[in-house]
């Protein structure tokens, strides 16, 4: 078994092209090309447990490799695997690996699931004293008739330091523009293979119940960082709403987490990265009021000019998306994530040390305290105190998600799922009176406050039945068993 980290990133044939031009490559490349054959029963057994199948033909060699992805989110990779040669393209699988319980009686149900097809090109690089392999693969994952384009690069620290991987990708980018990678190709080949999944919501985090909380955050953070990648994916291709809602949410979820764990990670970059994420969330919240109103304006007979305005705000967004501030915003989170002085500083080893079940039960006491004296009198409260009410009920739900894997017991997670729909309840309520005080900032931004067919939008009529239904969810959150006190 061997352990491996390597940072990955997407680029488009126009930015290899570009990179070809500009004589990027040190020198000739290994070149190899190989054919992947991805296996797993028909109900997905291999891939529910976090893990995959192939077999890997390189000229007349077979290798067969086991990966448990495990931690693997965020463009950062720490994986395990196994390999073993084999003489055809039928998998052998032992008790030498993980895989054989996995599977039980269905080991024998095995069959293709999908196929990659890739030219590989290797280099080594030596730079500022370091030595890393850098691996470029073009080609495609298909299954049937319907394949999706492949074009990554993996870079992997062979010795020297880990920033190096980060510096070197930064050089890259310079020449042509480069994204964060957070799939596998597997992840790409079941995607492929199962239904179309949009926008993609957040997916649970693996915390064990020794995690110190340094690597609690860490793990937290690629999460979120996924979740963004791929629903900001979709956002490249389409003008798809519930995309930009899922981005915002990561981002959210992101600056949640980064905020929950400051007596962790607070070190020089801290608030530069913070501010660089409130930017990029701000950026993306015209649009998604746009797409709300719009939801509401159908049938209003200004539904096209606010179809028009969402199209010039979507427009923006393409522009922010393109940027580089945006690429290397997120290559510095993972930089960050992996290597910040956080990680070394003397003043924090206390923090960072601490068991993470033992920072949530007391982040989450916090935050909830500080509902219960916000929400106190929501009935009479105005909309910039309910905007903060509701800002604040993210943070704990988020919070209570994050933390969910750390309280496995039965009482501990029926107490969570009640918990959590209480926070859903509060911040359906809320949102919808956001939704009503939003509104008419937004087409007086329009200039269409006083159009035919704003006072519909604008009318609210469920204004007081919102806010009586805010404040008894509120109190219904506030009694709600805490399921970080066991």
């Amino acid at each position: 078994m061997a352990n491996e980290i390597e940072l990955k990133l997407e680029l488009t044939s126009q930015a290899v092209e570009a990179l070809d031009a500009a004589g990027f490559w040190p020198g000739d490349a290994v070149v190899a090309d190989q054919r992947s054959i991805y296996f797993d029963t028909p109900d997905r057994v291999i891939a529910e447990a976090g893990m995959s199948l192939r077999i890997r033909r390189t000229g007349r060699k077979r290798v067969q490799t086991i990966k448990a992805e495990g931690d693997s989110a965020g463009g950062l990779f720490v994986r395990s695997e196994w390999e073993r040669s084999v003489k055809s393209d039928v998998p052998v699988i032992g008790d030498d690996t993980p895989l054989l319980g996995v599977l039980g009686d269905e080991v024998n149900a095995i069959d293709r699931a999908f196929e990659v097809r890739v030219e590989r090109k290797r280099w080594n690089v030596d730079v500022d004293n370091v030595r890393i392999e850098m691996v470029l693969d073009r080609g495609v994952v298909a299954i049937e008739e319907r394949n999706s384009p492949i074009s990554e690069i993996e870079l992997e620290l062979l010795s020297g330091s880990s920033a190096a991987l980060f510096a070197y990708a930064r050089r890259i980018d310079a020449v042509a523009p480069v994204r964060l990678g957070v799939q596998t190709k597997s992840e790409r080949g079941y995607r492929l293979a199962g239904p179309v999944r949009s926008p993609i919501k957040a997916e649970p985090i693996d915390l064990p119940g020794d995690v110190t909380a340094a690597d609690a955050f860490r793990r937290i953070v690629r999460n979120c960082l996924r979740h963004y990648r791929l629903n900001e994916a979709l956002l490249l291709t389409g003008r798809d709403a519930g995309a930009l809602h899922q981005a915002r949410v990561a981002l959210r979820r992101l600056r949640s987490a980064i905020t929950l764990f400051r007596p962790v990670v607070s070190d020089l970059r801290y608030a530069a990265l913070r501010e660089e994420l409130r930017w990029l969330t701000s950026e993306l919240g015209e649009a998604r009021n746009l797409d709300v109103l719009l939801e509401r304006s159908v049938g209003n007979e200004l539904h096209d000019r606010i179809s028009v305005a969402r199209e010039a705000a979507y427009d923006r967004i393409d522009a922010v998306l393109a940027s580089s501030r945006v690429r290397a915003l997120l290559l510095d989170l993972v930089e960050w994530t992996a290597t910040g002085d956080w990680l070394q500083a003397a003043d924090r080893a206390a923090h960072r040390d601490r068991p993470a079940r033992v920072f949530a039960a007391e982040a989450l006491r916090r935050l909830r305290r500080r509902m219960k004296r916000r929400g106190r009198h929501l009935a009479r409260a105005d909309d910039e105190t309910r905007h903060a009410l509701r800002k604040d009920a993210k943070k704990l739900r988020y919070g209570a998600e994050f933390f969910a894997d750390l309280f496995r017991s039965s009482r501990e997670r029926r107490r969570h799922r009640k918990f959590i729909t209480a926070l859903e309840d509060l911040q359906d309520e809320l949102g919808a009176l956001n939704d009503l005080a939003t509104a008419p900032q937004v087409l007086k931004t329009l200039d269409l406050a006083e159009e035919p067919g704003a006072a519909a939008l604008l009318a609210g009529g469920g204004r007081k039945p919102l806010i009586t239904a805010a404040a008894e969810a509120h109190d219904d959150m506030i009694d709600a068993k805490r399921f970080w006190r066991g």
